[in-house]
Order: C-alpha cells, then sequence, then structure tokens
C-alpha cells in the first residue's frame, strides 16, 4: 500500500458528506486507524452500520459500541455480538466530554448485566450512566456487586428494598446501603467511619461521610481532633457550632477555606475567616448551591459574594438570572468566567471570544464550540492580523470573502483549516489534494464540498477495494 496515496484517506474519514460507498470502502481498508475512525463517525448511512456491526475485525465493532453520536438502539445489538471485548467495550460505554449520551434500550442493560463474565457486569456499572429504572431491578440480585448498585437508585427503592440492603449478608452492600442513610443517621455515620477508616480503596467514600453524614457530639469531638480528618469535617452539616468556630482558626488553610463555605454563615462571618482562594485552585461546585440553582434570588446574592467560591459554583448554574451573568462575565477571577462560558446556556458572546483569545487554560480552546461564539465580522477583525490563532477566526464568519479565503488557504499556518471550508471552489480543493504528502491534502479531502467523483478517485489512487460486506468470518 501507498502511504503517499494514503494520507488523504486520513482526512476522507471524516468527511461529512462522504456517501456509503466511500465509507464502505474506507471500512475495507489495511490500515486499522481507518477502520475503526469509520465506525466512530457522528453520522453513519444504515448500510454502512450494518457493515460495522459485521465487521470482520473486532476492535472496528468496539469502536462502534463506544460511538456516543450512534443511535443507543443500533449500539445495542452488540449485545450479541461474538466477541466478549466487543460486550465489553459496550459496557463502558462512549468517552464523552461533558456531553450526555442517550441511554442503551433496557434490553441491552439487561443483557449486560446477566453477562457470563463479571468483568463486563462490573464495567457496565462503573463506565456507564444506568438508569434508575434498571438498578431498582436488581435490589434482590444474587450477585453482590449489583446489590450494591442498586443503593445509587435510593429514592427510587421500596422502603422493604431499602431494609433489606441495609441489612444485606454483604459487608459491602451494606455500607453502600448505610452511606445513603447517613445523613440522618448516627449510628450508622459512626459506624462507616470505623468500617473505612485506614482503607485506600475507600477513601472517597470516606470523605462523602465524613462531608454529610450526621455526627453524634462524641464522634465530632474525636474527628476534630484527627490532622487528616478536620478538613473533610469542616463542611459537615451537622457539625456543632462550637466545633465549626474552632475549625475557622485552623493552622490549616484547606480546613478554614472549607469552613467559610458552610452555607449558613453570613457575609461579613465569611470575611472573619482567613481563608484564601487561588486562581489554580480546583475547586468542586458547593453542594448547596447546586441544590438551588434554579433559584434566581438566592443565585443573584451567590453572584454578588465576595466568596470566589460562591460565585464559581453559581456560575455553573443554569438559573442564573441574566443580571448575574452580565455581573460574572467581568468577574476578577478567571475560573469564574471560564465556568460561566461553559455552563451556562445563553453565556455573552464577547466573554466567549476574550476567553478564547486571552485565556491560558487549554479548556478555552473548546469555547469556539459552544452556543453563541460570535461570527459577525471576526474577517474583518482578523483577517490580517499577525497572530494565526486569530486569522483562524476569520474563517467563521459567514461574510467571508472569496478572496481572504483564498488567501488563508495559502498561508502555512492557517491553510489546513481554510483547506476544510464548505465554501471554497471545488478548483481549489483539487490544488490542495496535489501532493498527498501535505497535510493540507488530509484536510481537503474532508471538506464536504469535494464531489464525490473525487473522493472515489482518491480510494482508486491508494488501491483501496470494496470490503467484502457479507464476509461471514467474525473476529472473537
Amino acid at each position: 500500500m501507498d502511504d503517499r496515496r494514503t494520507k488523504p484517506l486520513h482526512g476522507l474519514v471524516w468527511n461529512e458528506a462522504a456517501p456509503a460507498d466511500v465509507l464502505l470502502r474506507l471500512l475495507g481498508h489495511e490500515d486499522e486507524w481507518l477502520r475503526r475512525a469509520v465506525a466512530r463517525r457522528a453520522v453513519l448511512p444504515q448500510e454502512v452500520v450494518e457493515a460495522v456491526l459485521v465487521h470482520p475485525d473486532r476492535r472496528v465493532r468496539s469502536a462502534f459500541a463506544e460511538n456516543g453520536a450512534a443511535d443507543p438502539a443500533q449500539r445495542a445489538r452488540l449485545v450479541d455480538d461474538p466477541s466478549p471485548g466487543v460486550h465489553l467495550a459496550l459496557a463502558w460505554g462512549p468517552l464523552a466530554y461533558r456531553q450526555p449520551v442517550p441511554p442503551l434500550p433496557d434490553r441491552a442493560y439487561e443483557r449486560l448485566l446477566d453477562h457470563p463474565r463479571s468483568l463486563v457486569r462490573q464495567e457496565l456499572l462503573v463506565g456507564s450512566v444506568v438508569p434508575a429504572h434498571i438498578l431498582v431491578g436488581l435490589a434482590d440480585h444474587e450477585d453482590p456487586v449489583l446489590r450494591k448498585a442498586a443503593c445509587g437508585a435510593w429514592d427510587r427503592l421500596a422502603d422493604d428494598a431499602r431494609e433489606r440492603l441495609l441489612h444485606d449478608e454483604d459487608r459491602k452492600v451494606r455500607r453502600a446501603a448505610a452511606v445513603q442513610v447517613c445523613p440522618e443517621d448516627e449510628e450508622r455515620t459512626r459506624w462507616l467511619v470505623g468500617e473505612l477508616s485506614g482503607q485506600p480503596e475507600d477513601l472517597w467514600t470516606l470523605h462523602e461521610v465524613l462531608d454529610s453524614g450526621r455526627l453524634d457530639r462524641d464522634l465530632a469531638e474525636a474527628l476534630v481532633e484527627e490532622d487528616e480528618y478536620r478538613a473533610q469535617i469542616a463542611s459537615n452539616p451537622s457539625l456543632p457550632p462550637d466545633l465549626v468556630a474552632r475549625l475557622a482558626v485552623d493552622p490549616e488553610p484547606r480546613v478554614r477555606l472549607q469552613v467559610s463555605a458552610r452555607p449558613e454563615l453570613t457575609e461579613s462571618e465569611r470575611a472573619a475567616v482567613a481563608y484564601t482562594v487561588d486562581a489554580e485552585d480546583r475547586l468542586p461546585a458547593l453542594g448547596w448551591v447546586w441544590e438551588r440553582r434554579a433559584d434566581a434570588a438566592f443565585l443573584r446574592r451567590c453572584a454578588r459574594s465576595a466568596h470566589t467560591w460562591l460565585r464559581r459554583s453559581a456560575a455553573i448554574c443554569p438559573g442564573l438570572p441574566a443580571d448575574a451573568v452580565e455581573l460574572l462575565a467581568q468577574d476578577e477571577d478567571f475560573a469564574v468566567r471560564l465556568l460561566l462560558a461553559e455552563f451556562h446556556p445563553e453565556p455573552p458572546p464577547e466573554l466567549l471570544l476574550d476567553l478564547y483569545l486571552n485565556g491560558t487554560h487549554r479548556a478555552v480552546r473548546l469555547l469556539i464550540t459552544r452556543p453563541g461564539f460570535p461570527t459577525a465580522g471576526l474577517a474583518a477583525r482578523f483577517g490580517d492580523s499577525p497572530d494565526p490563532e486569530r486569522r483562524r477566526l476569520a474563517l467563521r464568519d459567514p461574510e467571508l470573502e472569496p478572496q481572504l479565503l483564498d488567501r488563508l488557504t495559502r498561508d502555512p499556518q492557517t491553510r489546513n483549516e481554510a483547506a476544510r471550508d464548505p465554501r471554497l471552489p471545488v478548483a481549489r480543493i483539487r490544488e490542495l489534494l496535489v501532493d498527498p504528502d501535505d497535510d493540507a491534502a488530509a484536510a481537503a479531502a474532508a471538506n464536504p464540498a469535494l464531489p464525490a467523483a473525487d473522493m472515489r478517485l482518491l480510494l482508486d489512487r491508494a488501491h483501496v477495494p470494496e470490503i467484502p460486506v457479507n464476509d461471514p468470518t467474525i473476529d472473537c
């Protein structure tokens, strides 16, 4: 196989306009990356889906199992695949960054939870978001791992099922059930602290218990004396006021920070705590703020708070009113502005642009995909910029002039992005395809304006045969 002729195919595989016959031929290519890339496409014609589902290479079928953009009903057909490795990929599910993935049909979960290999069952519970109504049905399962998983649907369980799980013969199941009730149960909180302390594999669960479990006075006093636990219990709602006051002057900065963000404190009481929030501190959203994420009046107060942690937490809440959005868009804390840009349904367009241009965090590169990212006027503003990153923004302008687009295809620093622009004349796309060693050739092959006949010509030049769709040989 001629590697020089193969390079453009790495762009062609992502071409949104590629017809089914082109994708089928790519699916038969000897390059494993190309085959798997076909299965990972967001949109696949039905006949290509059918070919993927019976492809002889199980890695192709596994790639489709992990494709979060694919129809869940089509992915679910892989429960009948002969390969346990494909079942494992389906159980683990798509790796989607902050993107919700539609659930599989119930039948698929039922089959995977009944899989003869325990690893498949366990990976389903770890890697996927199993619907609560499926978890409810596991409360009396013979496998304790699955009974433990049922505790994740605690609010949906009947009272008698909860009682059985709280008194389950398996210790880990009892722990998982006790975690669900410990915010109202001092006795179980004490038991859990004893059970989980000193167990590295249970550290996260212990932190959850220390953060929210109901503490009796003796346990609270004992935990305050433990250096490794004070930062966790400092935010516990049941911590007695005198112990809260004691931790507010703790020598450890993390402890004081946790105290400063307790919900019952007033602004003046927060200011009296010697806490700091550094620009690089990675702080989770405060649970008591998120619980009121639709309360506009409450979120306004958080947005006006002098405490950075409260403002960061408010910034991710969808119920944040317009005036608070405007306020946080000008916040002195970079993380507040970035979180607002990432999570609010309607972030200010100029905020998105400013962060994209001036932010140093890697997450700002993704802001260009957010709804509302400004496009009008970008060509005039940045088409002649000495900064190639800004020149690339000109390509997002719906009124980009043909002359500037052509110039950007000849600029070594913007050529690859410009080569993908569907407004590019076909003649220019073909010119960019001439040198298959040039990265711009792969980019031009991804251009949806490329005629299907040209796509087939690229395959012919690379000597790519058609896939034998009905090949009965399946690699298990």
